[in-house]
């Protein structure tokens, strides 16, 4: 039966709370989750006891970002097989909640091939059960350490390009510690600039319609104490005409093989306003984002989602009477039709430089990339 409740942090410190943990109480293992939808009103925890719950989590955004769902997938599997679920059942279901972000599925068959494989060394299933989660320990590990470096490498390529300090950053959506094993993907190379004295100023789009950036990346960077400012998406192209950004840098939920990057949508607006300004456009994402699989922009699956979420706003941590179809209040006349696409796909030829926590890639070609990816996996097999 699945089963999902909610805990509040009251006796923790707010900054305690991670993004997502794995505990063992009495009752059986449990996937904790700090529930995105209801920041930054309150920090409340959501705990999930199979993969269906993870996979409504997944969905509702609940936990959300590239990297993070990449670890999220990899302990539903690891959770359906310590609970005796069907693993090929919650495998499925899990790595198909939001078909875009390719972290997803990389955890997933991560953790469902550690099972798969000591179930078929041992036949015992309480083992194969502890490899699906020593799978997702180990890839929740990794991540923090690949935020580390590209945090490092992304904070030399910008002193390179913008000599001299005083960064001023536009970003947009959430890529902090939210979205990560660790401190985020760009996110954490703003704040490995702001740490060092060189960030001036972090422009946050607001990133309609969900306001990830108003309600997630100002939360974040409130609580590290960085100068930021908020705006809403159509007023960047003002800020970039009035020389007030530097750099912009972005987070991925998929990289095709050539190079294309599929971020939240808005990313590719301003890719184009940043090479009409001459500005740098630095895309931040982990290698387990690159999918050689998908050779390029047109291949990629963009999520469309509900159009209630376009037509109606909602404060989440307030429900709303006699609200529409999700619960908010309408902004457009009733039955509206709304085009929500989560992604838009910005070409390689608009990016200056694809920062990975094994190098930088730029000029972003095929080519450069696929060595790049190569030369990872000779180091990991050494």
């Amino acid at each position: 039966m699945a089963d999902q409740y909610v805990q509040t942090g009251e006796d923790s410190k707010p900054t305690e709370i991670p993004a997502i943990r794995w505990e063992e109480p009495p009752e059986g293992p449990v996937l904790v989750l700090l529930d995105q939808t209801r920041l930054p009103a309150e920090e409340v925890e959501l705990v999930c006891t199979d993969a269906s719950v993870l996979v409504e989590a997944i969905r509702s955004l609940a936990v959300r970002g590239a990297p993070l769902l990449g670890i999220a997938g990899a302990y539903g599997v690891a959770l359906a097989a310590a609970r005796g679920y069907d693993v090929d059942e919650a495998a499925a279901v899990l790595a198909g909640a939001r078909p875009t972000a390719v972290n997803l599925g990389v955890g997933v068959r991560r953790a469902e091939a550690a099972y798969r494989a000591e179930l078929a060394r041992s036949g015992d299933q309480a083992q194969a059960a502890a490899a699906a989660l020593a799978a997702a320990r180990a890839l929740h590990q990794e991540d923090a350490a690949a935020s580390s470096a590209m945090a490092e490498r992304g904070l030399t390529l910008l002193d390179e390009l913008l000599p001299g300090g005083g960064h001023r950053i536009l970003t947009h959506c959430n890529t902090g510690s939210l979205v990560s094993g660790g401190e985020g993907t760009a996110f954490a190379v703003a704040l490995a600039a702001h740490r060092a004295g060189r960030l001036r100023r972090l422009w946050v789009d607001e990133t309609r319609p969900l306001l990830q950036g108003a309600r997630l990346t100002a939360y974040e960077a409130a609580r590290s104490g960085m100068a930021y400012t908020l705006l809403t998406d159509n007023a960047a192209g003002s800020l970039f005409a009035a020389g007030e950004v530097d750099a912009v840098l972005i987070g991925a939920d998929r990289i095709a093989a050539d190079g294309s990057v599929a971020n939240k949508v808005g990313s590719y607006p301003l890719a184009v306003l940043a090479r009409y300004h001459h500005v740098p456009f630095i895309v931040v994402a982990p290698l387990t984002t690159v999918d050689p699989d998908t050779p390029d922009g047109a291949s990629i699956e963009v999520e469309q989602r509900a159009g209630h979420e376009v037509t109606e706003i909602a404060a989440p941590q307030v429900p709303v009477a006699g609200g529409g179809a999700g619960g908010g209040i309408p902004l457009a006349p009733l039955g509206t039709q709304a085009y929500n696409p989560a992604f838009d796909v910005t070409p390689p030829e608009l990016v200056t430089a694809i920062v990975t926590e094994e190098g930088v890639v730029s000029p972003v070609t095929a080519e450069a990339l696929a060595e790049l990816c190569a030369r990872s996996r000779q180091v990991t097999i050494s």
